[in-house]
């Protein structure tokens, strides 16, 4: 079955829920995502404007859970009871999963990539050499880069649906503090340095504070950006208060040795980790 004919067999049934329950159009929808499973499909990628999103590729992942029926999952001495299955042949694979890191089917992890007790959701991507550390959660459709550090605790957002909304990106060579929260479709560019417990969602005012003026993103913080949480007032009808926002204090220097100038952008602008 080639690609267009899955993805007019998806779109069919998600159009129609009924038809999902016929084979013709099951079966399309475990054949995406098994190539899903295996990276030849992802859910968004980057192209000459931008990240573009499979909105079919999404629709199958929902599909699958209609196709699939709930059953007990046996990885001793832990068991589960759900609809989706435990990713295998990570060891072909070069990935690294400590127990109790959980990479679900559905997510693909390039070689190289280290879970550490966290957790990979159904249509993540996360690339070689990222390393997914202690209690940090990929979301479903995250996508992650390569040679990314998702420091401990770190959450990126699942965005299942609806199926062509964007869903949350960390570029390459990527840090991400501790305990920080990134949703919503929020795009991290290349390099950029996220400090501890800093939140992003679609409306949080990411504010450069480096030159004379104010610079305001909001949804995406530019490659090499290093960021840190902050507040600024506004009134209201019962008084002034700070509410939430992240501030872009510098950029990380231009260097071939990104591990160094990653190490010195930490140092220089005091980011908590």
């Amino acid at each position: 079955m080639n690609l267009d004919d899955l993805k007019q067999r998806v779109q069919a049934a998600f159009a129609d829920r009924e038809k999902v329950k016929e084979p013709f159009y099951a079966m399309a929808v475990r054949e995406t995502m098994n190539l899903v499973d295996r990276g030849v499909l992802r859910v968004a990628q980057k192209g000459t404007e931008g990240w573009e999103v499979n909105e079919w590729v999404k629709q199958a992942i929902l599909l699958f859970f209609a196709v699939s029926e709930m059953k007990t999952l046996e990885a001793p001495p832990f068991e589960f009871y759900d609809k989706v299955p435990l990713k295998k042949g990570l060891a072909e694979a070069g990935v690294r999963v400590v127990p109790p890191g959980v990479v679900r089917f559905g997510a693909f992890c390039e070689r190289g990539v280290v879970v550490m007790p966290g957790y990979v959701n159904i249509g993540a991507w996360v690339g070689a050499g990222t390393m997914v550390d202690t209690w940090a959660t990929v979301g479903s459709c995250a996508q992650v880069g390569r040679n990314v550090h998702l420091s401990g605790g770190v959450g990126l957002g699942g965005v299942l649906e609806p199926p062509a909304a964007r869903p949350v990106i960390i570029e390459d060579g990527a840090f991400i503090g501790s305990r920080s929260v990134i949703v919503e479709g929020v795009v991290v560019e290349e390099e950029a340095v996220i400090g501890a417990n800093t939140v992003l969602t679609a409306s949080t005012p990411i504010i450069d504070v480096t030159g004379s003026e104010e610079v305001l993103y909001k949804g995406r913080v530019p490659r090499r950006s290093v960021v840190i949480p902050g507040t600024r007032p506004r009134k209201f009808p019962a008084g002034e208060y700070h509410l939430p926002c992240a501030l872009i204090i510098g950029q990380r220097s231009a260097s071939t040795d990104q591990k160094t100038t990653l190490n010195a952008a930490l140092r220089d602008f005091a980011v908590p980790v």
